[in-house]
């Protein structure tokens, strides 16, 4: 006979890890390139089936297409911002950007000022920019200050003391500069790419094809035009912070910054 044991608790059952979500990049792209240009185009996916057709076809079916494409992305942006109640700058500047968007999209145009349209945000972004550098806050430093949100508030206070000093507010002007002309390139190319390939009369199933043609082709290069400007402006910020507080400050790394400075005396200061 087997020698009598106490009864064993049964382990609960080991509850399933979450599966990780969709990410939001995806999502981005899903909502700024994907839906536009499966509603622009006169043969969605070689189904057949058209968005224009479905809401009235002719001129007045392609222009609502054309609206729902343009307003589609810039909702998206718009709700993303209040649903998650992100009122940081770098967040409101963008929702601004999106209804600056939206309103275009109503200024009916084709050939040379549609070019110009299309590009209007990249324009307006870098003259805002470039203006900024003449004030006391460059544009550039609202988005290195928004990235240390979360941070400590010793480690913040001292990020913030940081981009005061007058070296590194240097740095911040010229990455304010930098980013400003990067854009304004970036615009200036994808105008030239709008020009050349959008020559279909506003209103037509082939405007709106080309449309889409044209955002499709532009997204990566825009998107590497963007990550150049942000990437050259932060190298001259970060230059700017190891000439003044020596090697491996950084305004990416609050902590390690704010250590730095300590070392030095200067937090406070």
């Amino acid at each position: 006979m087997r020698p009598m044991t106490a009864p064993q608790t049964p382990r609960p059952a080991a509850s399933p890890k979450p599966r990780p979500g969709i990410p939001k990049t995806v999502w981005d792209l899903v909502f700024t390139l994907v839906i536009p240009i499966l509603i622009l185009s006169p043969n969605m996916l070689g189904s057949g089936i058209s968005v224009a057709e479905l809401l009235g076809g002719g001129t007045a079916g392609n222009i609502r297409a054309y609206l729902i494409a343009a307003l589609i992305p810039v909702a998206y942006v718009l709700i993303d911002l209040f649903v998650n109640r992100n009122v940081s700058p770098v967040a409101l500047i963008g929702g601004a950007g999106a209804i600056f968007s939206g309103a275009l999209a109503f200024w009916y145009v084709d050939g040379f000022w549609y070019a110009i349209k299309d590009s209007a945000r990249s324009y307006l972004t870098g003259v805002l920019f470039l203006l900024s550098a003449l004030t006391s806050v460059p544009l550039f430093r609202v988005f290195l200050d928004a990235a240390s949100i979360g941070e400590k508030p010793e480690d913040r206070a001292a990020t913030q003391q940081a981009m005061r000093d007058p070296v590194v507010h240097r740095g911040l002007v010229l990455g304010t500069v930098a980013f400003a002309v990067v854009d304004l390139i970036g615009g200036v190319v994808n105008s030239i790419v709008n020009y050349g390939r959008v020559t279909a009369k506003f209103g037509t199933d082939a405007f709106n094809a080309q449309v889409a043609e044209v955002n499709a082709i532009m997204r990566v290069p825009g998107m590497v035009i963007s990550l150049i400007g942000v990437a050259l402006a932060i190298w001259l910020v970060q230059s700017a912070v190891r000439r003044r507080y020596g090697a491996g400050a950084s305004l990416l790394e609050p902590s390690k910054l704010a250590a730095r400075m300590r070392e030095r005396g200067e937090v406070g200061a």
